[in-house]
């Protein structure tokens, strides 16, 4: 199955972005990065590859390895451009967060936020991770003209405004410390911490929503 991950062309939160795709392409998905611009060079925060304050609050060392990974990989290094995409041709699509002044070309986007509504009334698997929801809530609905989360269950950040609030990051193995949100096919989390369990729920969506196989 094909998933769309719009990004920006430099800022985006490094572990929202690598985990998800890691997960994803590790169980045979396929993952299509889209920027504003067709074959961006794309880079992630690169705070989050250094340590933001005295080597801490940076990615994990195994996102980091994830994202050197996925930085050799031809979606990454060819984006597809927003206004070219067509959200029929997308099994799924995530919106990863980031922090950083460079995530305003992403966060801003009226083309873009054309093609997520789009895709949102296809009723396939949607997550939104950070300041990815933040997206989703300033895009609206073309028949309501509301946010397309109006009137859905959601997380973002800051945490408490659903959801414990926690300093611990879940990990490929252990999720005790992590937090989401899933509405009906909308899947929502807060923060880099919970990336390993918003990939592995998103990626549980996409088998849910898949056609089970022809029978002989």
């Amino acid at each position: 199955m094909r998933v769309l991950m719009p990004v920006p062309d430099r800022d985006f939160d490094v572990t929202e972005v690598a985990v998800p795709w890691h997960v994803l392409t590790a169980a045979g998905h396929e993952v299509v990065f889209a920027s504003e611009r067709a074959g961006a060079s794309l880079t992630g925060d690169p705070k989050l590859l250094t340590g933001v304050i005295f080597g801490q609050l940076g990615a994990e060392p195994e996102p980091r390895q994830f994202y050197r990974e996925m930085t050799g990989t031809a979606p990454f290094q060819s984006p597809i451009a927003w206004a070219d995409l067509r959200p029929d041709q997308y099994d799924g699509l995530i919106l990863p967060g980031g922090h950083a002044p460079g995530m305003r070309q992403y966060l801003d986007n009226s083309v873009l936020r054309d093609k997520i509504a789009k895709f949102w009334a296809l009723h396939r698997p949607v997550g939104a991770i950070c300041h990815g929801v933040l997206v989703l809530a300033r895009t609206l609905d073309p028949m309501t003209g509301r946010s397309l989360i109006a009137d859905r269950r959601t997380t973002c950040l800051p945490r408490y405004l659903e959801g414990p609030i926690a300093i611990t990051r879940g990990t490929t193995t252990d999720s005790r410390p992590a937090f989401v949100v899933e509405d009906g096919n909308y899947l929502s989390a807060s923060w880099p911490g919970d990336a390993y369990l918003f990939a592995r729920k998103f990626l549980a969506l996409l088998d849910r929503d898949q056609p089970p196989s022809p029978t002989a």
